[in-house]
């Protein structure tokens, strides 16, 4: 078997990073470079002097290139001439390596171009650099990270993924590996601190940690801290907020924590409840330290916190300047909010003060970070005064969408801002901790949005227990190394990106398709907000209580719909399981068939569970079949999950659990009901759409069939015996169609029923009947309308929605027309919103516009209407927030306290509805539960036929998911009907 050589082609174009390639060769070219050959093996020089993180890196380089050919690299720390080697590697930190200077100096190397920057990197191939050596890659950093970076960006080129432990990512073996280098300087990072917060909550990574990883410590320690540090620094990230719950160990209760984060050049920061690095819900010992209260033990709060500065000073740490209560709540003080912010701002100044006398800097030398998360943003608006170089990290509203950036004025302020994003949440209205589910093109809208406002200084992701989130730490990371290398396309296919990039391109398109409905499914609903209730709602029962959901079991096929794609992308996942190779199949399994299986298993637990109810009220003898099937979905995910825990011999025992939060109970089994049949056969009857079973009507029928549509409805046969059924059905005219006509069975079947167009009259009121008869002599009928108007013609109707059995329904990106300027462009988000195609209106930072205006953007869809009147107009739009507070001037009989699109028809009147809320208003939990907020609009049609439905840009990047205009005949449901439009 020939031996494949893998190269590493790094590109530069002037200043600008280009995306590394990796190429499959012989190593037998004049540009390629052998690391490891038949005839020999490069060597790692690099200078013993140099920061620790440069000996860390090519240590871990070496143990790459062992993993990767089995061969052992020899490391030399000896100065530039005392090395004999035909082939070399050499890494060094300009300024603080002999060899880098070395180079530098014979001009064998230009460092000019990143010298004194951030984070850079070069990376060339230099030929006899220094006596004793032919030929070298040289990596020069312009300070330790930037050399770090560029050492394991070669590890990641021959095979390593960043993800190879924590992801178990497979390595493919090689006996030789070469690489080819172009010269490459890398960009300077987008953002200045990048890193995640370990949220542990108790339920993942600490019982990994106690029970298995650290046992010998039982708790968090400096063997789990090396591999966050680790995967963060090859994931060229630099930024770590430890845990910070009470079962956790405290991070710096343990010293060489310290020594292990600086060891991989990790900066080290705190949660925004942790203030000066201290860990007020472990550390804090009231019985030595007193109560944790700035008002009546100022001197006992302030003790502590400079003591943890003085043991953190001679790290490199962003310090957190916050004062809140034990556990992430509001400090005890008075309600009166001017009172909290002067107490609020005497606690920042002394805290400030406490940095510039253990740290002998200026004040703004020393990196500082505020975080006005939940009521300490009310705080930060009564006019607290924050010293101008501090950076302020806006906070998502938890749900990933975020609720403040910088004002005009604010975006001035020399220390910038930041974002501190959720993956992973506990609190109301309900956790989001089991699967990460958030859209990566939501992250990347809210994102992008942040960046462009300045916040550019630090990005913190809440990733709960990494593990199930470390897709959105990946991409977090990734985004923000390079934000201009992302658009909304590159978001929406990087997870398949990600898995390529571990598991090979074999099931490249397979995986889109997946993740495509993944994230379709999930954004409409995620898994754990599936039992539909809330948590923390009333003090007589804090704990969640499961209800039926909103999905509909007998409108739009909503229930089918959903449990059918999650069954086709389960199965899909499964048999890509089934097919891979030994090696891949665990980081696979991690990465994405439990995530999918695992969802596709719990809503087919919830939803079937829901509609065993339902059918026991109809005395169907299909309950209990359910019952069997909800308690197998039960069981299979319990199944799975045990599956994770014993990968590998058990690597992640404990890990993963679906039982995360001890308010939640939606991974509870449903309720189930049982039911007492008939002792011999019993017909029963239930026909598309009849959702109300008693006190509504006292007959069967179907919707209307509709001539520019020409669907199908089902109407369900069922038993309500105990011994099987026979039936059959016949029907008033030849133009009614049937998928069967006769059948025998023990629970139900299910007939389509159609129409066939050429032999149907024409007319608006065509009326037929279908019958069913069981061999016991029982009848029921189903009346079966069908509107065939001679006019207008399917032809004048193809391009238009039109309406539908009393609707018509509009997904945002079949607009007909867009209105745009030089500065709002509209723009398609995919794998977004309910129908999976979003419209942006306009960039977000741009100014708002005026709805009432005539030639303001919009987007004009046009429909088609057999009524005339009111008309109430449904719009789905994203829930985000307003910029800011500060907004400017308002206008004349305007207003800035909320966000606000236009609404109208024809030249009709226009109406501004909002997407924002303020937090935890009642239209804000039902608003980040769904994904969606929807507002009603009552419009006015003047007559029958052809209109138009406009939607106005007021504040530029208001996000579009669908429209209804319900003419009186739309029916309850999650999502709303489905777009009524020829094709769709």
């Amino acid at each position: 078997m020939k031996n494949k050589i893998l190269l590493l082609g790094l590109f530069c174009c002037s200043l600008i990073s280009a995306k590394a390639q990796v190429l499959l060769d012989k190593g037998i070219g004049k540009n390629s470079f052998p690391i490891v050959s038949s005839s020999t093996n490069a060597v790692i020089c690099f200078d013993g002097k140099d920061a620790t993180v440069v000996r860390k890196s090519a240590s871990l380089f070496v143990d790459d290139v062992r993993r990767v050919t089995g061969q052992e690299l020899k490391m030399e720390e000896s100065k530039p001439g005392k090395v004999s080697a035909r082939y070399a590697i050499i890494a060094g930190t300009i300024g603080e390596s002999g060899w880098i200077d070395a180079l530098a100096s014979r001009n064998k190397i230009d460092t000019a171009a990143i010298a004194g920057s951030w984070e850079r990197y070069m990376i060339e191939v230099v030929n006899n650099p220094v006596p004793g050596i032919k030929k070298a890659i040289v990596v020069a950093g312009s300070d330790r990270r930037g050399t770090a970076y560029g050492l394991l960006s070669i590890s990641k080129a021959i095979g390593v993924s960043p993800w190879y432990w924590w992801a178990d990512a497979p390595i493919k073996q090689q006996k030789q590996v070469s690489v080819k280098v172009d010269k490459f300087i890398s960009k300077t990072p987008s953002v200045k601190f990048r890193g995640v917060f370990i949220n542990d909550e108790d339920w993942g990574l600490y019982r990994w940690s106690k029970r298995n990883f650290e046992k010998e410590r039982g708790n968090f320690g400096p063997r789990t801290y090396a591999k966050v540090c680790e995967l963060l620094l090859r994931l060229q990230a630099n930024y770590l907020c430890p845990a910070m719950h009470d079962a956790s160990m405290a991070f710096h209760r343990i010293p060489e924590n310290r020594l292990v984060a600086d060891s991989f050049a990790i900066v080290m920061g705190s949660s925004h409840c942790e203030p000066l690095l201290f860990n007020t819900a472990s550390e804090w010992k009231r019985d030595k330290m007193g109560e944790w209260d700035y008002i009546n033990n100022k001197d006992g709060v302030n003790k502590v916190l400079k003591s943890r500065v003085d043991e953190c000073a001679p790290f490199e740490n962003v310090y957190t300047l916050a004062l809140r209560g034990l556990h992430d709540r509001a400090m005890n003080a008075s309600n009166n909010m001017s009172d909290r912010k002067e107490m609020l701002q005497e606690a920042l100044m002394a805290q400030r003060q406490m940095l510039v006398d253990a740290i002998g800097k200026r004040a703004e030398d020393i990196p500082q970070a505020f975080t006005p998360y939940k009521e300490v943003l009310d705080v930060y608006d009564q006019g607290l005064e924050l010293p101008d170089d501090v950076t302020i990290i806006w906070p998502d509203d938890n749900y990933g969408y975020m609720k403040r950036l910088s004002s005009p004025k604010e975006q001035k302020r020399s220390g910038r801002s930041g974002v501190y994003y959720h993956s992973s949440y506990l609190g109301k209205p309900h956790d989001h901790l089991w699967m990460n589910t958030t859209s990566p093109t939501l992250m990347y809208e809210e994102l992008r949005k942040a960046y462009d406002l300045t916040a550019d200084r630090v990005w913190l992701l809440n990733a709960g227990d990494i593990k199930s989130c470390e897709f959105a730490v990946d991409y977090f990371l990734t985004m923000a190394f390079d934000i201009d290398s992302f658009n909304f396309e590159r978001a929406a296919n990087y997870r398949t990106e990600w898995l390529c990039g571990m598991l090979g391109n074999d099931y490249r398109n397979e995986y889109q398709d997946v993740i495509n409905s993944f994230y379709k499914l999930a954004f409409a609903r995620k898994p754990e907000f599936m039992g539909w209730g809330y948590q923390w709602a009333t003090d007589k029962h804090g704990r969640e209580r499961n209800t039926d959901t909103d999905f509909s079991l007998a409108n739009y096929r909503e229930v089918d719909t959903r449990l059918a794609e999650y069954r086709r992308i389960g199965n899909m996942a499964e048999k890509i399981l089934k097919a891979l190779p030994e090696d891949k199949k665990a980081c696979y399994y991690q990465s994405l068939y439990y995530p999918v299986k695992g969802c596709e298993l719990l809503n087919r637990m919830i939803l079937n569970g829901q509609r065993n109810r339902w059918y026991s009220i109809q005395q169907r003898a299909t309950t209990t079949e359910l019952e069997k099937m909800t308690k197998a979905c039960y069981d299979s995910l319990e199944v799975i999950t045990k599956g994770y825990n014993s990968l590998l011999g058990g690597k992640w025992d404990h890990v993963m659990t679906m039982k995360q939060g001890f308010a939640a109970a939606y991974f509870e089994l449903p309720a189930l009901r049982k039911v007492n049949l008939a002792s011999t056969a019993s017909l029963g009857i239930l026909a598309e759409g009849e959702d109300i079973l008693k006190g509504q009507k006292s007959f069967h029928s179907l919707p209307s069939f509709n001539t520019y549509f020409r669907q199908s409805y089902y109407v369900d046969v069922f038993n309500k015996g105990a011994t099987p059924l026979k039936w059959k059905a016949s029907v008033s005219d030849n133009w009614i169609l049937l998928s069967q006509k006769a059948g025998e069975t023990a629970t139900e079947s299910r007939i389509e029923v159609s129409i066939d167009w050429a032999k149907v009259p024409t007319g608006e009121k065509i009326f037929g009947t279908l019958e069913i008869a069981s061999d016991r002599g029982e009848k029921e009928n189903v009346y079966v309308s069908v509107f065939n108007p001679s006019s207008p013609s399917l032809a004048e109707m193809d391009t238009l929605f039109v309406e539908h059995n009393g609707y018509v329904s509009i997904d945002a990106a079949g607009f007909h027309r867009k209105v745009e300027n030089k500065a709002i462009q509209m723009r398609t988000i995919p794998n977004l919103g309910i129908e999976n195609t979003a419209i942006q209106l306009g960039d977000p930072t741009a100014a708002p516009q005026r709805t009432a205006g005539r030639s303001t953007p919009r987007l004009e869809y046009d429909f088609y209407t057999f009524e005339q009147g009111s008309v109430d107009v449904y719009t789905y739009v994203l829930p985000t927030f307003t910029l800011s507070k500060d907004r400017g001037y308002a206008g004349h009989e305007a207003t800035n306290v909320e966000t606000k699109y236009g609404v109208c028809i024809d030249e009709g009147p226009v109406m501004n509805p909002s997407t924002s809320s303020f937090e935890y208003a009642q239209i804000w939990y039902e608003s980040v539960l769904k994904n969606c907020r929807i507002n009603k609009t009552t419009l006015h049609i003047d007559k029958p036929g052809k209109h138009t439905v406009k939607i106005i840009c007021g504040d530029a990047g208001t996000v579009l998911q669908k429209i209804v205009l319900d003419f009186g005949g739309m029916k309850r449901s999650y999502l709303g009907p489905q777009p009524t439009r020829q094709g769709k």
